[in-house]
């Protein structure tokens, strides 16, 4: 007996685990930077170092990354910025067996600066973070057999999403941009801020093709003292190799930007009118190909008895893969900055998904977009100022088909912000969030491992009658009947004129069976 078999990699997520630690620590000012007076400005990054299984513990460990824009206290005030880091340890507690690995899926950090005195902050975050687990294995599954016996078989169509290639890589970008012409020279960078937006992927043969956009702000202070900004969208492509990804196919991806850097740098007259903008963007992709597979699920024989040991095995079927996006809009008033607002200088947001949950029409999302904003105002001795609120936001992610047991993983980011001075008090904020989703169904298959043929008990086999009258029900398949009687789809056919494999309950038949002496 000869198996004809076919191998199929398969990937699947975990559970996402999303757990919230606090972070509070003080912070000496270096000797090196000016005295605090106030603190206007505060941001801060996770960077995970290390992730490794204990039991049924995640140890992560790493660093907070913080800046801060602060009022120095000096004769004269003026702006300057400092930057920090603060190891953490966290254990993150998951549920279910753990996968072969874990990778971190997003992270974001909610950051307050508060002044101690003039020498010293404190630090506080709350800190959120998501592990992913994921697995990869190779199936092999059972197409059909061959048999010197004669072995009747039932064969079951399945479109299932088999794993073409995964790897994760870094994608490298460096940019240089001139300020224009009405700008101060650079002198020192005060606060920088590069987010990326638009990113549109695209797979091509072995290979993954990125496009996106770079938003960089620049907030810096002029060689002779003055403070001006510079706020520029830069366009950028890269590509990834990635053997066996092809033009038809489906991917997964997750992608972080990291390592960014931002210089003044001269342009060729000498001058300090060019910024130099250097980040990594890693990325983890998964590629997919939707096959159609012709799966052995049953046989049986007349002459012997077959003996059929099964494993269930979990694959996957795709229900969307979707790139869409939601529009915000909000007016807002804010009596506290009545009459004090005279120009936005800049406006960023951060994207906090509080729900998740599958309904019927798709995934509804439900969350808040966090805004802030830097804004010149009416005060002399330090004309700038800052503003932080936040919007909810619900989305419906559409999906043609949905179930209970799907599994689905969504990334999301703020691809456009802007916010607008009304007059007064009032504000309007608009924003697109962009939402990207893959979605799959599981799909249980009962795969034959081994099948042996026995010597057929004969005597048991002639207990039963040779001739049945059977009324079709609901759900029958000659298949079956022929099966469950001891003979053929073909000979059913033949005996009751049927013209094909279709019969309908309520339907009156004959069944012969094959192997007695009356036939």
């Amino acid at each position: 007996m000869e198996y004809v078999t076919k191998k199929v990699q398969t990937y699947q997520n975990g559970k996402m685990v999303t757990d919230q630690f606090y972070l509070d620590d003080d912070y000496n000012v270096p000797d090196s930077k000016s005295d605090v007076k106030r603190v206007m400005l505060g941001e801060g990054t996770l960077v995970v170092e290390e992730m490794k299984s204990v039991e049924n513990y995640i140890r992560v460990a790493g660093k907070l990354h913080f800046r801060v824009l602060y009022v120095t206290d000096e004769v004269e005030n003026r702006l300057a910025s400092l930057e920090g880091r603060i190891p953490f340890e966290e254990m993150v507690y998951r549920e279910e067996q753990l996968e072969e690995g874990v990778f971190l899926s997003h992270s974001s950090v909610e950051l307050t600066v508060t002044m101690i005195h003039s020498r010293k902050l404190n630090i506080k975050a709350l800190a959120e973070i998501s592990l992913q687990g994921e697995t990869s294995r190779e199936q092999e599954l059972t197409l059909d057999i061959d048999s010197e016996e004669a072995i009747y078989k039932k064969k079951e169509e399945q479109e299932i999403l088999k794993l073409a290639a995964a790897k994760k890589d870094t994608c490298r970008i460096k940019e240089v941009v001139s300020i224009g012409g009405t700008k101060e020279n650079m002198g020192t960078i005060l606060w920088s801020e590069v987010t990326g937006r638009k990113l549109d992927t695209r797979l091509e043969q072995d290979e993954l093709k990125l496009m996106g956009e770079l938003l960089l702000f620049c907030f810096y202070e002029s060689p002779d003292g003055k403070i001006d900004w510079v706020e520029q969208t830069i366009p950028y492509e890269g590509r990834i190799e990635c053997e066996g990804a092809a033009d038809h196919m489906y991917h997964q991806i997750y992608e972080e930007l990291t390592d960014i850097h931002v210089e003044p740098r001269m342009d060729e007259d000498g001058e300090m009118r060019m910024i130099g903008v250097e980040a990594t963007l890693e990325v983890r992709v998964a590629v997919y190909e939707e096959e159609k597979v012709s799966l052995l699920a049953d046989l049986y024989s007349l002459r012997k008895d077959c003996i059929v040991e099964t494993e269930e095995v979990e694959l996957s079927r795709l229900l969307m893969q979707n790139h869409s996006k939601c529009k915000v809009s909000e007016e807002l008033q804010l009596p506290e900055v009545k009459d004090n607002i005279l120009q936005i200088c800049h406006s960023s947001g951060r994207i906090q998904v509080e729900r998740a949950e599958p309904v019927e029409g798709g995934i509804q999302m439900e969350g808040v977009l966090h805004v802030s904003f830097l804004y010149v105002k009416a005060d002399d001795d330090v004309p700038f100022d800052t503003w932080q609120g936040m919007i909810p936001f619900s989305y419906l992610l559409e999906s043609r088909e949905t179930a209970e047991d799907m599994t689905y993983t969504v990334s999301h980011a703020v691809e456009q912000l802007s916010v607008n001075l009304l007059g007064g008090d009032r504000i309007e904020i608009k924003a697109v969030l962009a939402f990207h989703s893959f979605v799959k169904k599981p799909v249980i298959l009962h795969n034959m491992k081994e099948v042996r043929l026995e010597s057929l008990n004969w005597e048991e086999a002639e207990k039963g009658p040779g001739i049945i009258g059977y009324i079709v029900q609901e759900g029958d398949e000659l298949w079956d009947l022929a099966k469950r009687y001891s003979t053929t789809v073909e000979g059913i056919k033949e005996i009751n004129e049927l013209e094909s494999d279709e019969i309908k309950a309520g339907k009156k038949i004959l069944i012969f069976k094959e192997n007695m002496s009356i036939l």
